[in-house]
């Protein structure tokens, strides 16, 4: 099995989903994820979540979780984006492209990333609440 390829990124910008790569003659599967920011968190509406990482910890955490996956679940390669900062409702704040020969490699791979980048990487995210409405000042 040939190395696998890896491409991790944190932006504070809105994530733009590059074109996929020319992909190989042996690729069968392309499978792609992006997490988008709901307009509720815990029952209550938001106007969206502000992520924030130790980006040097986070990024050599997420290279050793490709890694050990990549071990069990042999795919070809990986993209992730994680946005930063301040992310509005309806925008993505993840975005992971994977490619594999195989579906069911792919498939797995990317459902146990996702699990393991909310469980062991040091990236936090907080809920912004809604302004409460401004009651008139009475004279």
């Amino acid at each position: 099995m040939a190395l696998m390829k890896t491409h991790m990124e944190f932006t504070r910008a809105p994530i733009v989903p590059p074109s996929a790569s020319r992909i190989a003659a042996e690729i069968g599967a392309c499978v792609e994820f992006s997490g988008i920011v709901r307009e509720s968190e815990n029952g209550s509406k938001i106007p969206g979540l502000n992520y924030q990482a130790y980006e040097p910890m986070a990024l050599n955490q997420l290279g050793k979780i490709c890694h050990e996956l990549g071990t069990r679940h042999p795919c070809e390669e990986i993209l992730l984006i994680h946005r930063l900062d301040f992310v509005p409702v309806g925008e993505a704040s993840l975005f992971i492209r994977i490619q594999a020969r195989h579906r069911q490699s792919s498939l797995a791979l990317m459902t146990e990333l996702i699990d393991r980048l909310k469980t062991d990487v040091p990236i936090w995210k907080q809920e912004i609440e809604m302004a409460a409405p401004q009651s008139p000042k009475v004279p």
